[in-house]
């Protein structure tokens, strides 16, 4: 038994290889590393000391797919695989329903053709849009607002009518809020190409000296403190929360959609706040203008996960913060810095 992890190079699928590994699963990997990096894949190997295969492909290659899915008895997918910032997708939307939608109908259609009928799917908290309250629970209207988002609804979508059309399928459609920190180990975290688009790799450049100051977008919210409040969940909780819609879905057919998140939201000036005390760095920032389409105040309402999948996010915003600064410190430009002293 296999599970496969499309995109387990990327910030997410590296930290649920992880722990899909220390619970004895054994996994295939396959990931173009469009937005990732290989050296990830080698320090999975490192920190848990286990070997998997791996093959480069891009799910748009319906025959190299076709290869991984012949040389291996896959029983389930965890689906990562796609593009994922939200002002990029707004730039280039066609590019992001390529990619996104076609990959995972690829997918779908090898999946099909080879019998496997388990998956898990990477959705996004974006799904909701604009939430008229929160916290926000799966039953929320879906009305995403941008083409990242959007790509994820109409996937969620797909699968579902894949599922009326065949009630054999098993699919768990886990919707994150704002996954922030890194493995404790310091050795894998978050890697973004170019000027980060999350705050807390903005805060994390800040705190190491590549980045001036932090851009707070808005300061006239009605918060705390003015700033914007989203459900912010340690990655390592949120790769947990896989390996338990994985064994939920090995044992039943249907599908569910279901938050990852903490169901406790914090501002941006909290975060900053607790980035600080944990590591004695101050961190300069500037307020700016709002980002057109953010919302005042984004937390998830976690109940569903903790019944149907006994999962809970158990790690606070100061374990976030010193995992998140821990890598950071210790590679300053990413994995990158790997390549520059070979």
């Amino acid at each position: 038994m296999a599970i496969l992890v499309t995109g387990g190079a990327g910030y997410i699928g590296s930290h649920t290889c992880v722990e899909l590994l220390n619970a004895g699963y054994d996994i295939v990997v396959v990931d173009s590393f469009s937005n990732s990096k290989p050296e990830a894949l080698k320090r999975v190997r490192e920190i848990t000391e286990k070997e998997f295969n791996f093959y480069q492909v891009n799910l748009l290659n319906r025959d190299e797919l076709e290869t991984v899915f012949s040389n291996h008895p896959i029983d389930v997918v965890i689906h990562f695989a796609g593009l994922k910032a939200v002002g990029e997708s707004v730039a280039i939307p066609l590019r992001y329903y390529h990619n996104n939608i076609t990959g995972t109908l690829v997918l779908c259609e090898v999946m099909q053709k080879y019998g496997v009928k388990k998956m898990v799917f990477s959705s996004s908290a974006a799904v909701y849009g604009t939430p008229e309250r929160v916290p926000i629970s799966e039953d929320f209207p879906l009305q995403a607002t941008n083409p990242y988002g959007r790509t994820k609804l109409m996937i969620e979508e797909i699968l579902r009518d894949l599922y009326v059309s065949d009630n054999d399928w098993s699919i768990a459609l886990l919707r994150y809020f704002n996954p922030i920190g890194a493995h404790p180990s310091g050795r894998i975290g978050e890697d973004p190409n170019g000027i980060p688009n999350n705050l807390m790799p903005y805060i994390t450049q800040v705190a190491v000296g590549k980045l001036k100051e932090l851009r707070v977008f808005g300061n006239d919210y009605p918060t705390i403190d003015g700033t914007g409040v989203r459900d912010y969940i340690h990655v390592v909780d949120l790769a947990i929360g896989h390996v338990k819609a994985l064994e939920k879905v090995m044992n039943k057919t249907g599908v569910e959609a279901y938050n990852l998140g903490t169901g406790r939201g914090y501002s941006v000036l909290e975060l900053v706040s607790a980035f600080e005390k944990v590591t004695g760095i101050k961190i300069p920032y500037k307020i700016v203008a709002r980002r057109p389409g953010d919302v005042a105040i984004c937390y998830a309402d976690p109940t569903k996960a903790k019944e149907e999948l006994g999962w809970v996010a158990t790690r606070g915003i100061e374990e976030m913060c010193r995992d998140a600064w821990r890598w950071q410190s210790n590679n300053p430009n990413g994995y990158e810095s790997v390549l520059l002293t070979k």
